[in-house]
Formats: C-alpha cells, sequence, structure tokens
C-alpha cells in the first residue's frame, strides 16, 4: 500500500526549481506522485514503501542540488526558516557595506579607482553571491534554468566587463568600471529573498499557530495521587485533571465534574460550550470555569487538533488547477529571457553599434524577469486562504477544491443532522385514557428505559425529565422498525407505530395525520390494549439553518435538500429553513444518483452532509462537504470539512473561495503584467541594470503581500438588530 510523507526542501530560488525537483522524482520508478510547493517549501510524495524508502527520495532531492530533510515537527521547520533568514540577513548586511562604497563611487572620483572597486565587488560576486552561481550550475545540469541563472549571467557580465574595461582594454578608465551595477543587483537580489522569505513564513502563520494551541503537560491520576507528564507521555485511558483556564491536552471524555469549554481555536465559535459528565471534549480548548476530571481517549497523531494540522499542511502543499497556466509560463521563461538577452545584445551590438549599451541592456533583461512571481502568484494565496479558513473552523482539503468552491451555483443539503439536530425531541403528548401526563410518561418512559432507538431514547430521556420517577419494567422486548413491549407493575405496555396496534378509534387516527401533516413522528401507547394516548417526535432545525439558507440564496445558488425522510416531513423543515425545491424518499444509495442527474443539467454542484451515511453523494458531488464534529470519518469524508457542522460554515466557505480566487487572479496578472512590460523596457536600454534588480526583487514581495491580504476578509455577517454587520477580524498584514 502507498504511503505518503512530507519533506522540507531549502534552496529553492524560483518555481523552475519545483518544478524540476518534481519532475526528477515523478520519473523516479516507486513514487506515484510528488508535488513541490514552492511556497512553502515542501514536498508531498505518495510512494510505495517496498520499491523506496524516504530516505532513497530525500537523497534524490539532495542530488538534485537541494537540502531536503522529512518533515516531522514545525518546531523544526520553524528553527530552519529562522537560520535561513537570519543567514540572509547577514549577507545582506555585508553585501550592503560593501557595495555603499561602490555606489558614492559613481559621486566621488576617489572611489572609482579600478582596483578598490575590485577589492569591493569581488567578495560580494564570488562570496555573497555564491548561492546563485551553485544554484545556476545545479540547475543548468538539470537542463532547467532558473532565476540563478538570470542573476549570475546578468552579474557575472557586468563584473568581467567591469575587469576587461579596468585592466585589460587599452585606455580604459573608471568611468567605464560597472562593479556597482553587480554588486547592488546582487544586494538587491538578496535583500528581495530576505523580504520574501519573511512574507512567505507568514502565509503559513495559521498552521503555526495551530501547532501551538496543545497544551505542553497533563495532569494525570495515578494511584490516587496528582502527577504531571509532558503530553507526548500521554496514553488512552490515563485520567486527566483539567482545572480553570487550562488547555484540555487531549481528546477524551468527561466522568467526574462539569464546566464551560472556549474551543474557539477548534470550531471557530466563540460562544463556550457547556460540558457535563459523559461529554466529548477537544484537546488544546480551554477550560473556561469549573475543573473536571476526563479520560483520554485519542492522543498524538489521533486528535483532532492533529488531524486539522495534518489536513491544512496537505492542503498547502497541494496545487490548484489554474497553477498550470503558471507551471507552464515558468517552465519556458527562463529559456525565453536567456534568448531575449541573447538578441538584445545582438542588436544593440552589431545593428546599433553600441556594445556598451548592448551588455548593459542585456544585464538588465537578465536581472528584470522574475518567474518567482509567477511562481509564488498561486502557492501563497492558498496557503493563507486554506490557513484562514482551518482558524474558522473550516478545512479544505486541497487548492482543487479551494478554486472549485468559487463557481458552484447549488447547493444539496442532507436534512437530518445537516439543516436539523438530527436528534428527536417530544413536541406533543397527547392522552386518551383515564392516565394523567405524568402516569403517561412514567409509563413510556419505563418502557423505553432499554431502548437504544433514538426515538426511543428520546422518550425516555424527556420522560426522565418530566417526571423523575420512572417505572422500572418487568421485562422488556424490543420489535426492530416498529417499537416496544414491556411489564411494568403487571401491565402489558406497547408503545410504537400504528402497524403495532390492531384497533385505533377515528378520533386517534385524526391526530396521527395531524402529527403527520406536520412533519412528526407519532407513537402511540397502550395498557392492556388500551390505547392511552400519543406522543409526537421531531427533528428541530438548527437555529443557525434559517440563516445560512437566506444567505446562500442571496448569493445567488441554487438550495436543494435531499432526503430519505418522507416528503411531509422534508417539506415542513424545508418551509421552516426558505428551501423551496426539496428530493425526498431517496435511500443513502441513490442520492449520488441524484446528484449525477444536477450535474448532468449543467449544475456546479456541492453536497452537504454528515460525511458518514452521505458518503457516495459527497463523492458524486463536484464538491463534498462534510458537516461533523471533527471525527476521523467526518475529517475523511468530502472535499471540505465543516468543523462546527455550522451550515454557515458553506456560505463562508464560498466567500473564501471567492476571495482567494481574486487574489490569485490579482497576482498571475501582475505577475505577466510586469515581465510583458518590464522586459522590453529593459531591451530598449530604459532601465538602469540596478533598478531591474530592485523591481525583479519587488515583484514577488508584492505577489507575496497581496496574497497576505486574504487575512482581511470577512468571512462572516454578525446580525445586530436588523442591520447586517460584518465581522471584524483582528488582522493586518
Amino acid at each position: 500500500m502507498d504511503e505518503s510523507a512530507n519533506i522540507s526542501i531549502s534552496g529553492m530560488s524560483c518555481t523552475a526549481c519545483s518544478g524540476r525537483i518534481e519532475r526528477v522524482l515523478n520519473s523516479k520508478e516507486g513514487i506515484t506522485s510528488a508535488v513541490v510547493n514552492f511556497a512553502s517549501e515542501k514536498a508531498t510524495v505518495i510512494y510505495n514503501p517496498q520499491t523506496i524508502s524516504v530516505d532513497n527520495i530525500i537523497e534524490t532531492i539532495k542530488k538534485t542540488g537541494y537540502d531536503a530533510a522529512i518533515s516531522t515537527s514545525k518546531t523544526v521547520d520553524t528553527m530552519s526558516k529562522n537560520d535561513e533568514i537570519g543567514e540572509l540577513k547577514r549577507l545582506v548586511i555585508i553585501s550592503a557595506v560593501l557595495s555603499t562604497p561602490l555606489l558614492l563611487g559613481m559621486i566621488f572620483e576617489f572611489l572609482r579607482h579600478p582596483i578598490l572597486q575590485l577589492c569591493l565587488a569581488t567578495p560580494i560576486q564570488f562570496y555573497i553571491g555564491f548561492r546563485f552561481y551553485k544554484n545556476a550550475y545545479h540547475s543548468i545540469r538539470s537542463l532547467a534554468p532558473n532565476m540563478d541563472v538570470l542573476v549570475s549571467m546578468g552579474t557575472t557580465a557586468s563584473y568581467f566587463f567591469s575587469v576587461y574595461n579596468g585592466f585589460i582594454k587599452v585606455g580604459g578608465h573608471g568611468h567605464d568600471l560597472y562593479f556597482e551595477s553587480s554588486a547592488v543587483i546582487i544586494t538587491l537580489v538578496l535583500l528581495g529573498k530576505l523580504f520574501e522569505t519573511i512574507a512567505k513564513g507568514k502565509t503559513s502563520d495559521a498552521i503555526k499557530k495551530l501547532m501551538g494551541l496543545g497544551a505542553k503537560t497533563a495532569s494525570i491520576v495515578v494511584n490516587d495521587k496528582e502527577i504531571e507528564i509532558p503530553i507526548e507521555d500521554v496514553i488512552k485511558g490515563h485520567q486527566i485533571i483539567v482545572r480553570p483556564g487550562e488547555k484540555i491536552p487531549v481528546d477524551g471524555l468527561i466522568i467526574s465534574g462539569s464546566s464551560t469549554v472556549d474551543e474557539s481555536m477548534i470550531t471557530g465559535e466563540s460562544i463556550p460550550v457547556e460540558k457535563n459528565i459523559g461529554d466529548n471534549v477537544i484537546g488544546a480548548s480551554i477550560n473556561k470555569h469549573g475543573s473536571f476530571i476526563m479520560t483520554a481517549q485519542r492522543v498524538g497523531s489521533e486528535t483532532m487538533l492533529a488531524q486539522i494540522i495534518k489536513v491544512v499542511e496537505q492542503a498547502q502543499g497541494s496545487k490548484a488547477p489554474i497553477q498550470r497556466t503558471a507551471d507552464i509560463a515558468a517552465g519556458v521563461f527562463v529559456p525565453f529571457v536567456l534568448v531575449i538577452a541573447g538578441i538584445t545584445f545582438l542588436i544593440w551590438t552589431y545593428v546599433i553599434g553600441n556594445m556598451t549599451m548592448g551588455l548593459i541592456a542585456a544585464v538588465s533583461v537578465l536581472v528584470i524577469a522574475c518567474p518567482c512571481a509567477l511562481g509564488l502568484a498561486t502557492p501563497t494565496a492558498i496557503m493563507v486562504g486554506t490557513g484562514m479558513g482551518a482558524e474558522n473552523g473550516i478545512l479544505i482539503k486541497n487548492g482543487s477544491s479551494l478554486e472549485r468552491a468559487c463557481k458552484l451555483d447549488t447547493i444539496v443539503l442532507d436534512k437530518t443532522g445537516t439543516i436539523t439536530k438530527g436528534e428527536p425531541i417530544v413536541t406533543d403528548v397527547i392522552i386518551f385514557g383515564d392516565y394523567d401526563r405524568n402516569q403517561l410518561l412514567s409509563l413510556a418512559g419505563g418502557a423505553e428505559s432499554s431502548s437504544e432507538h433514538p426515538l426511543g431514547r428520546a422518550v425516555f430521556e424527556y420522560a426522565k425529565i418530566e417526571v423523575g420517577e420512572i417505572a422500572k419494567p418487568d421485562s422488556f422486548m424490543a420489535i426492530p422498525g416498529n417499537g416496544v413491549k414491556a411489564v411494568i407493575n403487571g401491565k402489558d405496555i406497547v408503545i410504537g407505530s400504528q402497524k403495532m396496534f390492531k384497533v385505533i378509534g377515528s378520533d386517534i387516527l385524526s391526530v396521527l395525520d395531524r402529527l403527520t401533516a406536520e412533519g412528526k413522528t407519532a407513537m402511540l401507547i397502550s395498557v392492556d390494549e388500551a390505547i392511552i394516548g400519543v406522543i409526537g417526535l421531531a427533528d428541530t432545525v438548527k437555529s443557525e439553518s434559517k440563516a445560512a439558507v437566506e444567505e446562500m440564496l442571496r448569493m445567488g445558488l441554487k438550495v436543494i435538500m435531499l432526503t430519505g425522510d418522507n416528503l411531509r416531513a422534508a417539506n415542513t423543515i424545508a418551509r421552516q429553513v426558505g428551501i423551496e425545491e426539496v428530493i425526498a424518499e431517496v435511500m443513502p444509495d441513490h442520492k449520488a444518483d441524484k446528484i449525477n442527474e444536477l450535474k448532468s443539467q449543467g449544475y456546479i454542484v456541492a453536497m452537504a452532509g454528515d460525511g458518514i451515511n452521505d458518503a457516495p453523494a459527497l463523492a458524486s458531488a463536484d464538491i463534498g462537504i462534510s458537516l461533523g464534529t471533527g471525527t476521523d470519518i467526518a475529517i475523511e469524508s468530502g472535499d471540505i470539512v465543516l468543523i462546527k457542522g455550522d451550515l454557515n460554515g458553506i456560505v463562508e466557505a464560498i466567500r473564501l473561495s471567492r476571495a482567494t480566487m481574486k487574489v490569485i487572479k490579482q497576482n498571475l496578472f501582475w505577475a505577466f503584467i510586469y515581465n510583458i512590460i518590464g522586459i522590453p523596457f529593459a531591451a530598449l536600454g530604459l532601465l538602469n541594470p540596478m533598478i531591474a534588480g530592485g523591481l525583479m526583487a519587488t515583484s514577488s514581495i508584492s505577489v507575496v503581500s497581496n496574497s497576505l491580504r486574504l487575512r482581511r476578509v470577512q468571512l462572516k455577517k454578525k446580525h445586530e438588530g436588523s442591520a447586517l454587520k460584518l465581522l471584524q477580524r483582528d488582522s493586518s498584514l
């Protein structure tokens, strides 16, 4: 069976590098697929461990000229990134110090001496600029020239032309030196790379925040003593004490005490949730008030936080279809620029007759061209977009899903557990015999006390709250699909559907018809074969469903309910939330057929369900949206997972998709326009090489900065009175 590995890669200078590594990896036997993300500096490799090992994969990457290591800890990655930033700062400072006298030489004649300039420029060219030569060598050897080739060729031409003019050419003098051009270009490119590295780091801030959410220690109970241990040492079954203000260490179940818990860092829901004995708690959420003891159920990589981080990392390492355009352009970009630079030099030298100007123009062409901007346009936006989604309880599995979500025109919603709570509650208690309400509920609750059916449990829980004292059954028997029979205090009790009863009076039938018309389930109860009452139950609509559906309609989306429930019940729920089109009485295995019918009619369809029963339909839709509580099954199902199970998450996901795609298109537009305008200007001799180098460095920074603007996008809307107010996010570039 294939396995997946995340590998950190350092030393890539532009998207041509990531493309080259991809091609090499994908050509290796045993590798099913390899995707290299230039922005995140990660490779996601699907491989057969029987054929190739992770060590072999890493060695293959290193042979192409880059450093690589298995990505096991974000802390390690962060340390490596900080080391890279520190090294770049050191090189930029040295280069700037040495370049300053060269620049001043344009003003002060005494600084134009060839020997002085040579001494200042040489360490910049061959020590500071060594990284460009090294990367250029590896890229040329792999027949995949990259940005380093352009920079090294351009600066080398300026450097050796200056050496020729200052020391070899007869009659040469200080005014024919261009050492400052090569030195300043290297300085500016490195400065741009520094800013780019810092900005790229901000695009993964969300996942760093997620990594930092987890508790570092846990207080466990051993032999009635409390012991504090590292979080890594917690195992399933440990009993953990959690006090007010503490982070919950792992996922588990409360066995003693109660509290309110802030789960906003996981679900995006700002309102604390009440937790009591028997309730599940999520690791990394914050215990607000009470103390409790919990049993650890999911630890390490099994916790919800770990699964969320894994999904976000995979999404940030994926590629959106729109990136193919940039990849194709980047693949031919450097060879194209080399040709243009060569033509520029030849025309200036042999047609116009000015070799000096030809060299300056050719160098300007080489250094202004920037494949980095093209390579960063899509992945940086996807990294910010998927990170923002995770912060708001929206897990977007990959770049393709993020891109497709903006094109959706039809949203198909499952009813139970999606629009509704999925938990039936008692809505009506109607009495026909001599028993009063409490007596009826006591008998009904007693008869259902051993039932495992959701309706039976709902009756039992309701009776327990309303009456308190529940009659104990002497015997119990479940009739699958119909109801239960029990003996209580010597009396035969039957509770269930009308199929369980031979004779039903017209007055009772009219009540059953009314409850059915209201979309409710009716359960009859009899004592010694005499019907004494009817209990009505209904699945209730989630409080946020109506507003979410209304917002979808305002966004121009077609909203359809698809359910296996009967048409009357479905229409009742649909009316409550404002859905006009209902497809009811559809078996789970036929829901996918309905989705395919809609797709065949030209609709771009998202299916939203609980991620379990609706798995075939979720898979058939253009986008499968799983609403759940973050369980293993929910996270594995669907292209988008809404941790809260809130329909507003669909609206927020579409808004996020639209905003992300808008930014990607802006990035690609400016990256292409920059090169389309900049290269001709440089070829015409209208740009000084130093200015060209500065513009090249600026182009990458501007693309990343534009992607970071996504952090200001307002996904949620807040109702305040009758007015809609945008929920303000505390974020900045």
